[in-house]
């Protein structure tokens, strides 16, 4: 086929803009990871195309700001409706663009984005404001909270549309409106979302989608002077320079940011439950995920056990082609990051660390038309230093380190003993001690006996680098939201 007809096949996506689709000049090349071949075109927007995504945005606030709760919500509970409608269209979508199983997208990513709109769409109806009387100064003092204006979202590859929404709907839920730009890497499932906004009832201007780079589209965004607060999941290393570019303006800024998240069982941990859970808290959507388990510390009396029936049971955890169910794992987002992360099981060797399954040990078996795919088994090692990079760094990749220790105080402190504070997880029967170690470990998350349980309703975020404020129901309604006080003199 010559390159003429093959780019007749390419996905060609396009700005939304004022409710409207704009075609883009210049395109980026989207890969799909489990095949390692160009399918998509994406716009690779310039500041102009942000500015004009930011004025429809501003024209659009008074309006849709004006609406009621409401109002709002019932146009909220319509896009969840057409998601829902069309649920198999986006899970096949997103699980070809970011290379995570079809299984995966249809039991977690689509359902999880219809159910963020549900949820700030019941959520913003629900708020309660402060009142204070002053009997003897005649005075009755209340609060309202009033929507900020436009919302910069910048959200990651690894849960392209369920962490999109889970921004877009609070944003807009409160009255504000947004220009938002997902990845670059997965930007399908966004594209697909804005044909469904005309019909949903968002107003032009409401909801602008600008794809792009980082330092092009996203710099525009986060350094522009009408775009009041800016909410962003991704790197410590880009919230950095969000952070000095955003400055200058005194942005209201939300940083959901990277994980080094530990695992740490006790010898009375229910072994059976704790590995299964485990296994998938460390392999989850190819290990892409900031609260995946990274770390996993075991007491020594149940070390030998527990890392036998670890390496077994993640040798079960199966990868290949994302189309079949039969397996748990698909592609890795992109070539560059699968040899980063094979970099860091390099390292393990360097270091004198045994590698137990996966990288360079276990055959990986793919159909043909995958093998240009960005795969990887999942990696056990053990024998790896608390000082080492496989201990400091976040992979964001199938890899796990298993450690040992010996004293209660002791695995605390080398749980903390990382820059990042997002999740942990602390496997143990005795009660006292899971409430004692939860209070003391230094992150923003901890699950006892269990991983991943979540309410919407309460804070998610991380502590030190792991990011800045919380998300969540009344976290993300503070935070897309100026409180004022009323004070009337009667």
């Amino acid at each position: 086929m010559s390159k003429e007809a093959k780019h007749m096949n390419y996905l060609v996506l396009e700005n939304y803009i004022g409710g409207k689709f704009v075609p883009c000049g210049k395109h980026l090349d989207s890969f799909d990871p489990s095949t390692g071949e160009v399918y998509c075109k994406v716009p690779d927007s310039v500041p102009e195309e942000v500015d004009a995504a930011v004025k429809a945005a501003k024209d659009a606030f008074p309006d849709w700001s004006a609406k009621s709760p409401a109002e709002r919500s019932q146009v909220l509970n319509k896009l969840a409706d057409l998601i829902e409608a069309r649920l198999e269209e986006f899970v096949q979508a997103e699980s070809k663009d970011q290379g995570k199983t079809a299984t995966f997208a249809r039991n977690v990513d689509i359902p999880r984005s219809a159910y963020n709109f549900r949820f700030f769409a019941s959520s913003v109806l629900h708020h309660l404001n402060d009142c204070s009387q002053m009997d003897h100064m005649g005075c009755l003092n209340y609060t309202i909270r009033c929507p900020v204006g436009v919302a910069g979202l910048i959200s990651p590859w690894n849960l392209p549309l369920y962490l999109l929404t889970w921004k877009i709907a609070p944003a807009v839920a409160t009255g504000n409106t947004v220009v938002a730009k997902p990845s670059e890497m997965t930007s399908v499932t966004a594209w697909m979302m804005c044909q469904l906004l005309e019909e949903a009832g968002f107003p032009p201007g409401v909801i602008n989608i600008v794809f792009g780079t980082g330092p092009r589209a996203g710099d525009a965004l986060v350094s522009h002077p009408d775009v009041p607060l800016i909410s962003f999941t991704g790197s410590t290393a880009t919230a950095r320079l969000i952070t000095e570019r955003s400055a200058p303006y005194c942005k209201k800024l939300s940083l959901e940011l990277g994980g080094k998240n530990p695992a740490i069982i006790f010898a009375d941990a229910d072994m059976e439950q704790c590995i299964s859970t485990t296994v998938r808290s460390s392999f989850s959507n190819q290990g892409e995920i900031c609260l995946c388990t990274s770390r996993v510390f075991v007491e020594r009396s149940i070390y030998p056990e527990f890392l036998s029936r670890f390496v077994e049971a993640a040798r079960q955890w199966k990868t290949g082609a994302p189309s079949d169910p039969a397996n748990n794992n698909g592609a890795l987002i992109s070539k560059e990051h699968l040899e980063k992360v094979k970099g860091y099981v390099a390292l393990a060797l360097a270091e004198g660390a045994q590698v137990h399954c996966g990288e360079g040990v276990d055959k990986l078996t793919l159909p043909q038309r995958n093998a240009g795919g960005y795969f990887m088994l999942p990696t056990v090692i053990s024998g790896v230093t608390d000082s080492s990079a496989l201990m400091q760094e976040e992979i964001f990749g199938p890899v796990t380190c298993v450690t040992l220790f010996d004293k209660e105080e002791e695995v605390i402190s080398r749980a903390n003993g990382v820059r990042y504070g997002l999740s942990a997880t602390v496997w143990s029967r005795d009660v006292g001690r899971v409430h004692r170690v939860a209070r003391k470990l230094q992150a923003g998350l901890v699950w006892t006996n269990c991983w991943l349980v979540r309410d919407l309703n309460l804070p998610f975020g991380g502590m030190k680098s792991s990011g800045i404020g919380r998300e969540g129901g009344k976290d993300s309604y503070h935070f897309f939201t100026e409180v004022k006080v009323i004070a009337i003199k009667h």
